[in-house]
Formats: C-alpha cells, structure tokens, sequence
C-alpha cells in the first residue's frame, strides 16, 4: 500500500475536461467541479469494472490529480492490475493504493516505458530473456491488448520469473 506516481499527460484519456451539458448547466463553478468530478469517478469505476476483477468494498475517490482506491481482491495480481489501469489514465498523476489482499504473493516491478522500447526489450532487462516477453504481456493484460502496443510513459508490471 502507498502511493503511486505516474505521468499524468499519458494514458488514456477518458477524462475529459469538456462541460457537458450537465456541467454546462450547474449554477456556479464549484457546482460544476462537483458534477465533472462525480462524473470522473463513474468513469474510474467503469475503468476498474472493465478489468474483470472481483472487487470487495470497491471505493474510488478523486482529488485534484490524484486517485485512492479501497477495497479486497484475492491477489496481488489483481491489486497491481487496478492501480496500474487507475494510473495509466490521462490526468491522473497518482494512485493512493489502499487495497488489502486476501491471498498475498511476492509484489511485481512497476516499469515506466521509455521510447523504443518494446515488451522483449523489457524482459530481456528483467529476466535476462528477451523470448519472456510474453509473462510480461500476460501479466497485463486486459490492460494490454496487442504486445506491440506500448507507449512511453505508460506503466507496466513486470512479475517475478515463475519457476
């Protein structure tokens, strides 16, 4: 548990700043902040229930630029999964991890994607073994759909070699 850094300008980028039209339509400024943040969180909870994880507790919450996540998954696998896709959101330049694991395992490394790099480059670095790439790619998805489709800045776990 702790916090996470990330590079808020990468990622994706799912949280707009456009007034819609209920923000556009809320009597003040600090009305608005409130229906555009209610409305960052929806989008942070539908990020996480994408993912397929089974969440107990589930609680997001959003100020300024930074994310605190609570609640119970059964692994540490799961736990890395949701403060990475949390992280890997354009605009969010932290993630106040405070998920609690029911069966826990050794803890992954967080590596941030240089240019040129690729997934094989990254296990070779890792492992040793630039044919592991593929443990990598496993280890994030849904996350990552295609291997080939990484991008600096984005934060990857990198699992410990399973034997």
């Amino acid at each position: 548990m702790g916090l996470f850094s990330f590079l808020k300008n990468a990622g994706a980028k799912i949280l707009s700043r456009d007034k819609t039209p209920e923000v556009a339509a809320a009597p003040n400024a600090e009305a608005a902040r409130e229906i555009l943040r209610k409305q960052q969180l929806q989008l942070l909870q539908g990020v996480v229930g994408n993912l397929g994880i089974a969440v107990e507790n589930l609680e997001i919450d959003l100020q300024d630029d930074i994310v605190t996540v609570h609640g119970e998954v059964e692994s540490q696998s799961d736990r890395e999964k949701i403060i990475l896709t949390l992280g890997n959101v354009s605009g969010i330049a932290g993630v106040d991890d405070r998920i609690s694991v029911s069966n826990p395992t050794p803890e992954a490394v967080f590596y941030e994607v240089k240019s040129g790099d690729s997934l094989s480059k990254i296990a070779k670095a890792h492992y040793g073994d630039a044919m592991k790439y593929p443990q990598i790619f496993e280890a994030n998805k849904p996350m990552l759909e295609d291997p080939n489709k990484i991008y600096p800045g984005q934060m990857l776990r990198i699992p410990p070699l399973e034997a």
